[in-house]
Parts: C-alpha cells; structure tokens; sequence
C-alpha cells in the first residue's frame, strides 16, 4: 500500500503544487487547510484539534506547509509567530511519539537565517528578525522527533491557487501589464521552483528520513537579475524594472538579510545528485508561463 501523506496548509503556494504533484503520481493525499476548504481542518494552533485530525488519518508522513512568513507582521507580533511556526510543531509530538512513533514529518522552514557573502551551510546561522528566530525554534522543536526531516529553502512558480501569488506571478503580470516595478540588485538568494521542490520532497518520502538540510538551486543570484533573466525567458520588455538597493529602499525598518544563498551540497550527497542551477529552473518556469498565456 502507498504512504497516506498528509500535507498541512495545502492551499497555499507549495501545498498547490504538491496536492497537483502527488495526484498525478496517484499518491495517497490528506489535504488539511486553515480556511476549511479543504476536506480536513484543525486550528492547529489547538493541541486537542491537531490530535484529533492526526488520529483520524493515522498519516505516515506529515508535510508541514502551515506557518507565519510575513516577516514584519511577525515582528510586530511575536505571540502569533510563535503560534504559527513553533506551537503547531509542538502539538503534533505526541502523535509522532505515541499514536504512530514510524510516522515521518517533513517540515519546511528557510533560507531567512543565513546572510553571508558565500553560500551558507547548515551550521552558518545569521538570524535578524524575529520571524528567522520563530522559524528556527521551530526547527528545534521538529528536531526533537524521531523521524524528521526539515528543508530550509526557498520557491518561486506559476501559483496554482487564486489565494496567492508568487515572486514570479508579480514579475509576470508587472511586465506584461508594463507597470513599473523596483527590483532589488543586494538581495541574492537560490530558491527552487516549486515544481522541483515538490519532486525532490517525493524523493524524500520514498527514501525516509534525512534530518536538516539546505535545499536550494546552485549558482544563485539576485532578485533583480533572477527578475531581468525570467522576464527575458518569457519574451517580455524589461524597461519596466529599475534596479535599487534594498539597503537604500527603506521599505520597512525590520532588518532582513541580504544574502541568503545556500550551500546544499549534503542533499546532493545524500541523493547522489547535482541540483540545478538557478538560471536553468527559471528557463523552465517561463515555459509554464508560456502555456498559461495561450
């Protein structure tokens, strides 16, 4: 029998595309969302409603989408943070303790704790907010199971859900509505898209347990390179974008960080794989990008 999966937060961006991924590989899907679209829904900022969803599924593998990314709203609110991306976590311990001690959960965390000028590794922490610290704890929580795995990473795509849009959704419609827009020229990263991540995180399921690890693209860049780059695959102006500094831009007084590049050679170890790059991940989202505009 297959794996029964259940993925928390499914309809969000990533939940989208691996509900789309898993179904058309005819894998076993529990969707859980918090806007009760969906055929199962638990606060699960709630012990008692976390338990009682994870028992009347009995999943083997929990995906762990669910979590708080606005990154001044988290400053602002500490408490919700913690809620989101730390008590979810410690709510469903006794269930992977206890219910079902084989089960596995795959939580995904973030590229937003590192910011140096090379590729950070796993131990090469730069926390600057309070959203990376709550993310963080979260990760110690999820550290504390048996069978764990926790992705720190970072997507982009064509979003398949009407609730919410996507880096590159932004940059597509800007350019080809020709609205003026500021990319950021000091802000790199090496994000996935979602359509690999979502591949990746099935391999995954399939070899079992892998604890912490980096899982990005290689070869990243900036977001005003990856947004000219992506606007030229997809056959649109880029006279539209002005590049600026993030550092100058001011646009909110919560630090972020400015590097957040990843080094994922133990995944690629682990699996025996080279990761794609960047720019070969953005050519084959513009091709989604083309489909969509016929």
């Amino acid at each position: 029998m297959s794996k029964k999966i259940m993925i928390l937060g499914s309809s969000g961006l990533l939940g989208s595309t691996l509900q789309d991924f898993f179904r058309k590989n005819e894998l076993n899907i529990y969707c859980h969302a918090r806007n009760g679209r969906t055929p199962y829904y638990a606060d699960l900022s709630k012990e008692s409603e976390v338990l009682e969803m994870l028992r009347s599924t009995n999943p083997d593998v929990v995906i762990n989408l669910a979590g708080l990314t606005n990154v001044d709203y988290c400053q602002e609110h500490p408490q919700d943070a913690y809620l989101s991306n730390v008590k979810i976590i410690e709510n469903m311990k006794e269930y992977f303790a206890i219910d079902n001690p084989n089960s596995h959960l795959i939580h995904i965390s973030t590229d937003h704790m590192y910011d140096s000028p090379i590729p950070s590794k796993i131990n090469e922490l730069n926390i600057k907010n309070f959203y990376a610290f709550s993310k963080y704890a979260g990760e110690l929580a999820a550290m504390s199971l048996k069978n764990v795995s926790i992705l720190r990473t970072n997507f982009f795509g064509l979003s398949l859900t009407s609730a919410r849009s996507s880096f590159t959704d932004w940059v597509y419609e800007s350019a080809k509505n020709q609205n003026d827009i500021a990319v950021f020229q000091d802000v790199k990263f090496s994000p996935l898209s979602m359509r690999t991540l979502a591949k990746y995180i099935n391999m995954i399921i399939e070899k079992g347990p892998i604890g912490l690890a980096n899982l990005g693209s290689r070869e990243g860049m900036s977001k005003a390179d990856f947004a000219h780059f992506f606007v030229n695959q997809v056959g649109l102006d880029c006279a539209f974008m002005t590049k600026v500094n993030a550092a100058d831009a001011q646009v909110s007084k919560i630090p972020r960080p400015f590097d957040m590049r990843m080094d994922s050679t133990p995944f690629e170890q682990i699996f025996n794989l080279q990761l794609p790059t960047l720019k070969k991940e953005i050519t084959c989202i513009a091709e989604e990008y083309y489909e969509k505009a016929k």
